[in-house]
C-alpha cells in the first residue's frame, strides 16, 4: 500500500472524522487515500477557514481537529490559525504538503521551510521522512496535541513520502487511556487552610477551567463551598446554572477589562483570590499588586509568573480531581465563604444598564439582550474580534458550558464564521449564531458558500459601523483624530443572496428580535444586519468607569 494510505488509516485510528482543507498537488496521494476512506473532506474557500474550525473542533470536543494545506503559500495560510490554538490551547493537527525531498526537479518553486515556521506556533512541527515512521509520527502528534496545555502540531508530508510503497504489514499504534496526574496532597491542604482563614474569598475561572471534561465538575465545586465567582472571558461558561437564577446567585460577573470596572470592586475587596485555569495568554482580568489579595493558582500546570500575576500558593495537577479533594477539605468550614456575594446586585445591575433602551441604531447593550432572549441555554453564539465582544463578555450571560465562544488569547479578527460553522457541525439541532463585525465579517465572508454548500442551519449577525470600530473607539480614547478607519461595504443582504443563503436588515430597535426568531425558525444559512450605536464605549467604558474610580477614591 502507499504510504498515504497508511497516513490516513493512522487517522482513522485517532478517530478523526473530518479533515477541512484546501488541497494542493502535493496532496494528492493523501486525497486519493481519504476518497477511499471513512474520512469526510471539506472543503473549505481558504486555508485560514480549515484552521479555525479545526481549532474550534478541538475546543469543543477536547479531541484534536484536523485541517490541511499544501507548501507554500497554502501551509502560510494555516500560520493564524495555529496561533489561534496555540494561544488558545485547541488540540489541532495542521498538516501541509511539500515538493518531494529525494529529487528536486523543480528547484526551488513555492518552497517555504514551512516545518521552521510552524515551530514558535506549535507544540511541535516535524517533517515525516519515511512512510515506515507514519504509525508513531501520527500517535506522538495526537498525543502532544491532547496533552496539557492543548494545542496544535504541525506534520509535513512531501510529495514523494506520500506516494511511496511501504508494507501491508505495518500496523497503526493502538490507543490507550492517560490518566492526568493528581495535584500533591500537602497543595491541597495548603490551599485549604488559606481560604478556612480568608474573610472575603473569591473563586476565578479562568480559559483553563473551560475544557469540556470539566463540565460539572466546576459547579459542584461552586455548590459546596459557596464561595462566589467570576471569570475571564475565555472562562465564561464554566459553570452551569445552579438553582432557580440563570446564571447563579454567585456568579459576579465578567472580567472583561483589567482594572476599574464595576466587578472590580468584588475584586479589590477580596483578601483571597481562588484562580482556577487561570492562563497568562488572556487580557489580565486584575492586576495583582503589593497590596493586592493572596493568590491560590488551580491548574493543570504551574503558573507563568508575569509581572501582573505572581501567585502566592500552587495545586498543580487534575482540575476536577484537585478541586473535589478541596472542596472535602473545606465544605462546610467556611464561615466567610459568602462575604462579597452582597456586592453582586449592584455591580450586576450597572454592568446591565440600559440594556433594554429604544435608540436606533442600536446600543451594544440592548443587542446582546436581544441575542440572549433568542438563544436558548444551550444555543452557542460564536464572537468574531471587535468592540462588541467586550460587550458580549460584560453583559451576556452564560447558562451552559461552552455556549459563548471568544478568543481573548490571539483576539484574531476572522475567526468567528468558521468557528460557527463547526460548531453547527457537532451541534446540527443545536441554535447556532456567529455574531461578527462587519470588518471581521469581511475577511472570512466567502466561507458562507461553503456553509450553504454543507446544508447548515446557521444565523450570522453582522454588527454593522463601516469602520473598525475598535481601534476607532481607542484612537478616541487616546486622543488622537478620527482618521483612517472607515471603509464602505456591499448590500449584505444581496451579499447572502448571492451565496444562496438568506438576507434580513434589522430596521428599527424593536425589530432584532423578530427578525433573529424568524430567521432561526426558517432554518438555513441566515445573514441579519443591524446597525450599531457605538457611542456607549466612550460613555461607558471610558467616562463612567472613569467617574467610578473618582468616587471610590474620595
Amino acid at each position: 500500500m502507499k504510504a498515504s494510505d497508511l497516513f490516513v488509516q493512522a487517522l482513522e485510528n485517532e478517530g478523526v472524522d473530518r479533515i477541512f482543507a484546501v488541497p494542493g498537488e502535493e496532496n494528492l496521494d493523501v486525497v486519493e487515500s481519504l476518497r477511499r476512506s471513512s474520512i469526510e473532506l471539506v472543503l473549505t474557500r481558504h486555508e485560514q477557514t480549515a484552521a479555525f474550525m479545526a481549532a474550534t473542533h478541538g475546543r469543543l470536543t477536547g479531541k484534536p481537529g484536523v485541517c490541511m494545506a499544501t507548501l507554500g503559500p497554502g501551509a502560510l495560510n494555516l500560520v493564524t490559525g495555529a496561533a489561534y490554538a496555540h494561544l488558545g490551547a485547541m488540540p489541532m493537527i495542521l498538516i501541509t504538503g511539500q515538493k518531494p525531498i529525494k529529487t528536486a526537479r523543480q528547484a526551488r518553486f513555492q518552497i517555504v521551510d514551512i516545518v521552521a515556521t510552524m515551530k514558535p506556533l506549535t507544540k511541535a512541527s516535524r517533517q515525516i521522512i519515511s512512510g515506515v515512521s507514519i504509525p508513531t509520527v501520527v500517535r506522538e502528534a495526537f498525543r502532544l496535541a491532547q496533552d496539557e496545555r492543548p494545542g496544535p502540531v504541525h506534520l509535513e508530508l512531501p510529495e514523494d513520502v506520500a506516494g511511496e510503497e511501504v508494507s501491508d504489514e505495518l500496523t497503526v499504534i493502538p490507543l490507550h487511556p492517560v490518566e492526568l496526574p493528581v495535584a500533591q496532597f500537602a497543595a491541597i491542604e495548603r490551599a485549604a487552610a488559606m481560604l478556612k482563614s480568608a474573610e472575603r474569598p473569591l473563586v476565578m475561572f479562568g480559559a483553563a477551567s473551560n475544557r469540556p471534561r470539566l463540565v460539572g465538575q466546576l459547579t459542584d465545586f461552586i455548590r459546596r463551598t459557596g464561595i462566589p465567582f467570576f471569570n475571564t472571558q475565555m472562562g465564561k461558561g464554566t459553570v452551569s446554572a445552579i438553582g432557580n437564577d440563570e446564571a447563579t446567585q454567585l456568579w459576579m460577573g465578567t472580567a472583561a477589562l483589567s482594572e476599574r470596572d464595576y466587578l472590580h470592586e468584588a475584586i479589590d475587596r477580596a483578601d483571597v483570590i481562588l484562580s482556577i485555569g487561570h492562563d497568562t495568554v488572556e487580557k489580565p482580568p486584575f492586576i495583582m499588586g503589593p497590596k493586592g489579595p493572596k493568590v491560590i493558582h488551580v491548574g493543570y500546570t504551574s503558573a507563568n509568573v508575569e509581572q501582573v500575576f505572581f501567585p502566592n500558593a500552587e495545586v498543580v495537577g487534575d482540575l476536577g480531581m484537585s478541586l473535589t479533594r478541596l472542596a472535602d477539605l473545606v465544605e462546610g468550614q467556611l464561615p466567610n465563604a459568602g462575604t462579597l456575594a452582597s456586592l453582586r446586585e449592584g455591580i450586576l445591575k450597572r454592568t446591565m444598564d440600559r440594556a433594554t433602551e429604544s435608540r436606533f441604531p442600536l446600543t451594544p447593550q440592548r443587542i446582546v439582550h436581544d441575542v440572549r432572549q433568542v438563544m436558548p441555554a444551550d444555543g452557542i453564539v460564536a464572537l468574531d474580534n471587535g468592540m462588541y465582544k467586550i460587550w458580549f463578555a460584560r453583559c451576556y450571560r452564560t447558562r451552559n458550558a461552552n455556549t459563548l465562544l471568544l478568543d481573548n488569547a490571539l483576539a484574531t479578527m476572522g475567526a468567528g464564521l468558521p468557528s460557527a460553522m463547526m460548531a453547527s457541525i457537532l451541534h446540527p439541532k443545536r441554535r447556532v449564531m456567529a455574531v461578527c463585525g462587519d470588518g471581521g465579517f469581511m475577511m472570512n465572508s466567502q466561507e458562507l458558500e461553503t456553509a450553504v454548500r454543507m446544508k447548515l442551519n446557521l444565523v450570522v449577525l453582522i454588527i454593522q459601523d463601516d469602520a473598525y470600530g475598535m481601534i476607532r473607539w481607542k484612537q478616541a480614547v487616546d486622543d488622537f483624530a478620527d482618521w483612517g478607519l472607515n471603509f464602505g461595504n456591499p448590500d449584505f443582504v444581496k451579499y447572502a443572496e448571492a451565496y444562496g443563503a438568506k438576507g434580513r436588515r434589522v430596521e428599527s430597535a424593536d425589530g432584532l428580535v423578530p427578525t433573529l426568531e424568524a430567521a432561526f425558525e426558517e432554518g438555513g444559512v441566515q445573514l441579519v444586519v443591524v446597525p450599531v450605536d457605538y457611542s456607549e464605549n466612550s460613555r461607558v467604558l471610558v467616562d463612567e468607569l472613569k467617574n467610578r474610580v473618582k468616587e471610590v477614591s474620595q
